[in-house]
């Protein structure tokens, strides 16, 4: 236990050496910054023509504000995570730093689960700045809270240790670029599945319908990403929304508990996968 400890702190300095971590709470603290100003200045706005009798009315604009927050929140994260990661275990390998450490009676498992402890403490600690504050200015602001929004907030971390565990994984076999490009990939592939599964749910034929729902089906299946965000913008948005079947951001068709199971058993079958084949990985 002490070494993997011993890794995780190592991840933290190395991380800040590189600026990286520096560099993604400055800008977390700007973009929130910027979104609070820009949050109260529409809202005021809003409620001077809408008038604060219409709570209905403007329940509904808060919760479609907070929720486009946290789509950019999810594509910020979702990038950090790759950007931090992909290059932990590839470029060590390549520059051969991993065998200052990789040496008895250090056991590479250990290696990995302290990196990957390490990252996930960071993404979480970015996450609960990031969303933790965006729900905290709409709530301040307006006195809004979203429906489920611990619910939400676990899915979205989740999707964060998916996105960890792949990226290990990739960086015990591939450069940091190919490892990126594969990481990015399979998130685009996600991305555009869900999509297509979003606007096929609003097309009345019905055959149509169908193959757009299989699309975002087989997608989430080879990487469920867009899955577990889909899940958690469906905990945040309204009641009215979710009976209407009508957001930008959420359909009326939406990932089960049985997709989030199987997301959590990929993220964990990522992360063991990647420790057998570092263990394997010729230092």
């Amino acid at each position: 236990m002490g070494v993997i400890l011993t890794i995780t702190r190592l991840t933290f300095y190395e991380a800040s050496r590189r600026k990286i971590l520096f560099a993604a709470v400055g800008l977390g603290l700007l973009f929130l910054i910027i979104y609070g100003t820009g949050f109260h200045y529409l809202i005021s706005d809003l409620e001077r023509g809408i008038g604060f009798t219409n709570q209905v009315q403007l329940n509904e604009i808060r919760n479609f504000l907070l929720t486009a927050g946290m789509f950019v929140i999810h594509f910020l994260a979702s990038i950090m995570t790759v950007l931090i990661s992909a290059d932990t275990l590839s470029g060590e390998i390549s520059t051969g730093t991993i065998q200052t450490i990789a040496t008895k009676p250090v056991r590479r498992w250990e290696i990995l689960t302290g990196k990957w402890l390490g990252f996930a403490i960071m993404l979480t600690a970015y996450l609960l700045l990031m969303a933790g504050g965006v729900m905290l200015i709409v709530y301040f602001r307006t006195g809004y809270t979203a429906p489920h929004p611990l619910r939400a907030l676990e899915l979205m971390w989740l999707n964060l240790l998916l996105l960890l565990s792949i990226s290990l994984l990739g960086g015990t076999t591939f450069s940091t670029l190919t490892n990126g490009v594969i990481i990015l990939g399979l998130y685009g592939i996600a991305f555009i599945g869900g999509w297509i599964e979003q606007i096929g749910s609003f097309i009345s034929d019905i055959s149509t319908n169908q193959i757009a729902f299989n699309i975002g089906v087989v997608t989430s299946l080879v990487m469920p990403s867009e899955a577990l965000w889909r899940r958690a913008i469906h905990e945040l948005q309204s009641p009215l929304v979710a009976a209407l079947g009508f957001s930008p951001f959420a359909s009326t068709y939406y990932p089960s508990i049985a997709m989030i199971i199987y997301a959590a058993g990929y993220t964990i079958a990522a992360f063991l996968f990647a420790i057998f084949l570092f263990n394997r990985r010729d230092l």
